[in-house]
């Protein structure tokens, strides 16, 4: 009986000292390692790529925002965003994409006046935009509705009506979208894009310091 009892005491003692240290490990030393290791060699990403204006934050670089007026690049839309309804104490923001199938009228209906809009709205004296120019990425949402990011076609369709809106010289606003058009990663990853909220805030920055 006293072997038994010994026994069993030995091997929850085991068992505890495993747990004890398998805590420790995973659950202390190795979060704090990868924490070091990132805010050592990638601090913005591990703080979550922010973007600051004047000393404060202003956004993320990985995040979208939306609710520009029209004297600012607008971003894509977010038709899959929905708000919280199952815990209505908080306010939160659901993303997602609207998993709506190519021909569906829904979708269809949705792309058709979206194009209108950016024709309507990106049309100014002097320079009329066709539907065929309105590229993808200006008519729908990424499947996040999140994405911070526009095709530089999509920048530069926008350019006649930021300077009209700005009262700036088209050349200059087209060397703005320019300046902030990032390539592909490695040279071959991706397709070239345009950051919304950095090239909103060069254009604050722009029109602040005339």
């Amino acid at each position: 009986m006293n072997n038994s009892v010994t026994n069993t005491a030995r091997l929850l003692w085991a068992g505890l000292r495993a747990l004890l240290v398998l805590t420790l490990v995973t659950g202390v030393l190795y979060p704090l390692a990868v924490t070091g290791v990132a805010q050592a060699l990638f601090p913005g990403r591990a703080n979550g790529s922010e973007v600051t204006s004047h000393g404060k934050v202003v956004g993320s670089s990985l995040i979208g925002q939306q609710g520009y007026s029209l004297a600012y690049f607008q971003p894509r839309p977010a038709d899959g965003l929905g708000a919280n309804s199952l815990n209505t104490r908080y306010k939160l923001i659901l993303s997602g994409a609207t998993n709506l199938a190519a021909d569906n009228p829904k979708l269809v209906k949705a792309v058709e006046d979206a194009r209108a809009k950016v024709v309507k709205d990106n049309s100014v004296p002097g320079y009329t935009v066709r539907p065929a120019q309105v590229p993808a990425d200006a008519v729908t949402s990424s499947g996040s509705g999140l994405d911070p990011a526009i095709s530089p076609a999509y920048a530069e369709l926008q350019v006649h009506r930021v300077a009209e809106r700005n009262g700036l010289p088209v050349a200059r606003v087209e060397r703005l979208v320019k300046e902030h058009t990032q390539g592909r990663a490695l040279g071959f990853v991706g397709e070239p894009q345009v950051n919304v909220l950095e090239l909103n805030i060069a254009l604050r920055d722009l029109t602040a310091g005339r």
